[in-house]
């Protein structure tokens, strides 16, 4: 998950966190409220009723006027419009506490013809405390929604970066992030502007000088190779006619080699059989004699990719088995969504990935021809594939395989 979305999923959560905790407060301040109150009005309305009941006014009136009481003048609107908490009745008299439905709370007395409603005014500081706590509440909110859009427009430019720097890695040189942040996320985007522009430099420089150096090769090459047809046979054709071909290929094992690591390579994307991956290689090989080659497909399965650059992975693999094998033929396999090349030999004296780096050969292989580019070759297109390159020593034979389960 993105930090873009990490920040919105964090402000929901503490968005209704906040929702929820500010409900409940003002649930529980509420009842606190409307307790105490109701605590209040039944602990003084013996003394307020006694004097109710004596028709002791004046004291009534000093009475209430201690306890910071009023008495409402517009009784029976009061009365209609207000839900009861507490009732006390007898024959005579009644007492009840009542909600009004403008948050007012009040307490109603009556005896025989004489009754009285009053309402605590101090409840008014109370209720104004609460107002204020809610607002300091939806000031908290609208911080926390404020500060993540601040989060989210800060963030945000990190998903155009990411996505320059994406594309950057893949091949597109010229792409540059265009901000105006003059903040640490500015900073990148400008570093990664500068360094962007030397890589192209030097990508660029290093692409112009191979093409140069593989064009300004390939000239005398076919120059020399057409020459050579006008020499007699002899065992001298054969050594240099043998050594150009070498050249050759070299020279666009390195050219194809350069476009994998550059990412300039656009791989035509397909799909086929083991079977046309398997004819294909061998195509590219040019074998005269078929024997030197033992073919078995156990299963057919499909494959998804470049059909041309995979072929010529599984052609760099079975061209090492035949030169490199100590005794023919070399065992091909097809199975399990995997391509095996079985050749007799000694156990490889490295790991893997040293013979994957160009221009590296084993000792056994001095008396070979070859610079050492075919499983460097092998080993950039099946990364780019997502495929995988295996190898072990089984039974006196070097096993190589290409691992096609995504």
């Amino acid at each position: 998950m993105s930090i873009f979305y990490k920040v919105i999923l964090f402000f929901l959560i503490s968005f209704s966190l906040m929702i929820f905790v500010s409900a409940k407060v003002n649930e529980l301040t509420q009842n606190t409220i409307e307790t105490l109150l109701e605590d209040k009005y039944i602990y003084v309305s013996d003394e307020l009723f006694t004097y109710l009941s004596n028709n002791n006014q004046t004291n009534l009136e000093k009475k209430l006027k201690e306890l910071k009481f009023e008495v409402v003048a517009d009784k029976e609107h009061y009365l209609k419009s207000s839900s009861v908490l507490h009732r006390y009745d007898t024959e005579l008299s009644s007492i009840k506490i009542l909600k009004h439905e403008d948050n007012k709370y009040l307490l109603y007395m009556r005896y025989l013809d004489d009754d009285i409603l009053v309402l605590d005014k101090s409840q008014n500081r109370s209720f104004e405390q609460k107002e204020f706590l809610d607002y300091m509440i939806m000031a908290d909110i609208l911080i926390l929604i404020i500060l993540c859009l601040l989060i989210l427009k800060m963030v945000y430019p990190l998903k155009d970066i990411s996505k320059i720097m994406r594309k950057f890695g893949n091949g597109e040189y010229d792409l540059r992030i265009n901000t105006r942040s003059k903040d640490e996320i500015g900073e990148v985007a400008k570093t990664f502007n500068s360094m962007a522009s030397n890589l192209e430099d030097l990508i660029v420089s290093r692409q112009r000088l191979l093409r140069d150096i593989g064009h300004e090769l390939k000239t005398p090459i076919s120059k020399s190779k057409i020459a050579l047809e006008m020499i007699d046979d002899s065992k001298y054709k054969k050594i240099l006619n043998k050594t150009l071909s070498q050249i050759d290929e070299m020279v666009n094992e390195l050219l194809h080699i350069e476009k994998l690591n550059s990412n300039q390579n656009r791989f035509h994307i397909e799909q086929f059989s083991s079977e046309t991956l398997i004819a294909e290689a061998l195509s590219k090989l040019f074998i005269e004699d078929e024997s030197l080659i033992d073919i078995k497909i156990a299963s057919s399965f499909n494959i998804k990719g470049d059909l041309n650059y995979l072929s010529m992975a599984l052609k760099n693999l079975i061209d090492n088995a035949l030169k490199y094998g100590t005794t023919k033929p070399v065992y091909l396999v097809a199975q399990d969504m995997k391509i095996l090349i079985r050749s007799s030999g000694e156990m490889l004296e490295r790991p893997l990935e040293y013979y994957c780096e160009a221009f590296t050969q084993g000792d056994n292989s001095r008396n070979q021809s070859g610079y050492g580019l075919g499983l460097s070759l092998v080993k950039r297109v099946l990364d780019k594939h997502g495929y995988k390159l295996l190898y072990y020593h089984e039974k006196g034979f070097n096993v190589f395989a290409i691992d096609m389960r995504l």
